[in-house]
């Protein structure tokens, strides 16, 4: 009995093998939301919305996901009060699910309160891979959103978007916090989508304060 176990285990192993890849696969296809292994390399200079969507998809694409229409969730301001739009009206309805196949929000209202999965575990780039946080030799978890708590633009007055996502120097943008952790345990601090303001528009800016021009991406399907 012994050698018959010891005699199959090669082959069990060589069908885990086999079959964790497709496993994989299948799980990425389905994905509908992710953060980005990396930024566009240009600090928060996007392009605007229709770039930073376009980010989205590329990526999304080359992990081989299913899904098309990728939106960045992402607000904008507009000059004299004037209405922006909402990271939040963007994403579609959900559910959402991470490249491993757990859902992080069954919907905009769940994903907007303390009900969504988001831990740094579950927010997980289009590769399925963690991204570096706090405490880790590089911190990366600074997210740009340019949005408030509830996913609308922002009313904090001063540049809170980069120039809508098309400057790469001085301005500032608001960002969440992927891992949900911050210097204090504090809303703001543990927010995944309204932390702080960056230090400034550029790549280097970005990485000074724990971030590297990362985005949040739903799929809006």
């Amino acid at each position: 009995m012994r050698r018959l176990s010891l005699a199959a285990l090669p082959l069990a192993v060589a069908v885990v093998t086999f079959f964790a890849p497709t496993i994989a696969s299948a799980q990425q296809a389905g994905m509908t939301f992710f953060v980005t292994s990396t930024g566009k390399g240009d600090g928060a200079n996007y392009g605007g919305l229709e770039g930073a969507d376009a980010h989205c998809a590329a990526l999304a694409k080359a992990a081989g996901a299913t899904a098309i229409n990728w939106k960045a969730y992402l607000s904008t301001a507009m000059p004299a009060g004037d209405a922006g739009v909402n990271a939040r009206d963007r994403i579609g309805k959900g559910p959402w699910q991470n490249a491993k196949g757990q859902i992080i929000a069954a919907s905009v209202d769940e994903l907007h309160s303390a009900a969504n999965k988001l831990t740094k575990a579950a927010a997980l780039t289009e590769k399925g891979e963690i991204v570096a946080g706090r405490g880790d030799a590089v911190n990366t978890h600074d997210v740009l959103t340019g949005s408030d708590p509830d996913g609308r633009f922002s009313t904090a007055g001063g540049d809170t978007t980069c120039g809508n996502w098309t400057k790469n120097g001085d301005g500032s943008a608001i960002v969440g916090h992927s891992d949900r952790i911050g210097l204090k345990d504090t809303r703001h601090m543990t927010s995944w989508n309204s932390s702080h303001g960056s230090g400034g528009c550029s790549q280097d800016a970005l990485k000074k304060t724990g971030g590297a021009g990362l985005l949040y991406c739903f799929a809006a399907n």
